[in-house]
């Protein structure tokens, strides 16, 4: 009874969470541009923004199987919080820099921050192997689906305060208050639950051997609270790095930024652009699982990527807005199929009392990766290079898909044998 109650809880924290994740997307770099930043300060912002939450969730991801997966989570709400107050009381740049380095906020409307992680490492003991791919791509489309009805609702919200009277920078700036509630609202629900989504305990002949007796190559695994998964975790870690570092090129706020320059698209339509980008997405992620079935996990990763790159790459291409946006959300169709076979992979090749550690460490290696490239497109922008960043991001990820298939193509998931 426990374990389907937390299974409804945890999808309920991700659509909470997804929908505060997209409500300040659409709406943040245009509420950084009103408080007097320029594009090189936004750049720098975003760029300490995805360091600091490739520090504090390596932190938290990887002392959860440890210490409480409960106990995490509700601090990870806590920093989403303190992030969403600080920028919503100052236009101080160094107070900005320190609320995005410490706090939890997500500048392209998808996931930041410890949650996911250990979200999934709670399902995958929660649900049986055969169905985690299928589980996973319902949690990806319930995200999906949430930071759709969030772009929506911050455009709709912004456009609508401003048609009231109110200024630019106080319509974006009511939105960033809504960001830090939503975060008060996330630490209640994650008090809810039980002890069935904590980790296993680890094995008594490990657990009772010291580390300074272990072997001195493996003191790094220990760290990272991967003693028996490290190998195969950092290796995907270091993949999914440039496919995140590629991806960071192109965050929902600098797309939206991008339809906003180029184009002259409002908070009000740019919302609904992304609104139905992201239902598309969702859809996609739930197609995942029947494709992963047929194909296997690692064929679908690779094989749905590359042309959703391709069609990524054509969108500055395109004539006039409404082609631009019609590849967008072709590319959007397709985008989402790798998300939960890459997530269910991952879960299904580590120890089931490393969960944690690995999504969190495979995670913040896709932090570290992207940290690096808002500072690049900030400094492309500025150079009025637009188009630049999306032809950045698809051929580097092609680049990714390759790799990764030639690294992983022989290696299968448990229930795929």
């Amino acid at each position: 009874m426990h374990k389907q109650s937390d299974v409804r809880l945890l999808f309920a924290t991700r659509i909470a969470r997804l929908f505060a994740y997209g409500f300040l997307s659409v709406v943040l770099l245009l509420y950084l541009a009103e408080l007097g930043l320029d594009e090189n300060r936004i750049g720098l912002l975003l760029t300490l923004t995805l360091i600091g939450d490739t520090i504090i969730s390596l932190a938290i991801t990887t002392t959860a199987d440890r210490i409480g997966r409960k106990g995490m989570l509700i601090f990870g709400a806590v920093l989403v919080v303190f992030a969403g107050a600080l920028f919503a009381s100052t236009s101080n740049f160094l107070l900005l820099l320190i609320a995005a380095t410490v706090g939890v906020i997500s500048p392209s409307g998808n996931e930041v921050g410890p949650f996911l992680s250990i979200e999934q490492a709670a399902l995958s003991q929660l649900i049986s192997a055969e169905r985690r791919t299928q589980i996973f791509a319902w949690y990806n489309l319930s995200g999906s689906f949430a930071t759709a009805l969030g772009a929506l609702a911050g455009g709709v919200l912004a456009q609508s305060l401003q048609g009231a009277g109110i200024s630019s920078l106080g319509s974006y700036r009511v939105i960033v208050v809504a960001y830090a509630a939503m975060g008060a609202v996330l630490s209640f629900m994650f008090a809810w639950l039980s002890p069935a989504a904590e980790a296993p305990a680890a094995p008594k002949d490990l657990a009772s051997t010291p580390p300074h007796a272990r072997h001195r190559g493996r003191r790094i695994y220990d760290i990272l609270g991967l003693p028996r998964s490290g190998p195969v975790v950092l290796k995907l870690s270091a993949l999914f790095s440039l496919d995140a570092f590629a991806g960071a090129f192109i965050l929902q706020s600098i797309v939206a930024y991008w339809f906003h320059i180029r184009y002259g698209v409002q908070p009000a339509a740019l919302g609904g652009i992304f609104f139905g980008g992201n239902i598309l997405a969702g859809i996609s992620a739930l197609s995942a699982s029947w494709l992963a079935r047929r194909i296997g996990l690692i064929n679908t990763m690779v094989f749905t990527h590359v042309p959703s790159n391709i069609l990524l790459i054509l969108v500055p291409l395109m004539p006039n807005l409404s082609l631009a946006i019609a590849m967008l959300l072709l590319r959007f169709s397709i985008s989402q199929m790798d998300v939960p076979t890459r997530q269910s992979y991952t879960m299904a090749v580590v120890d089931p009392g490393e969960r944690s550690a690995a999504g969190g460490v495979t995670s913040v290696a896709r932090s570290a990766g992207s940290s690096l490239a808002p500072v690049f497109a900030g400094k492309l922008l500025s150079a009025s290079m637009l188009n630049a960043p999306f032809f950045l991001a698809g051929g580097l990820k092609i680049v990714y898909d390759v790799l990764l298939y030639r690294s992983f193509r022989a290696s299968q998931a448990t229930e795929e044998r």
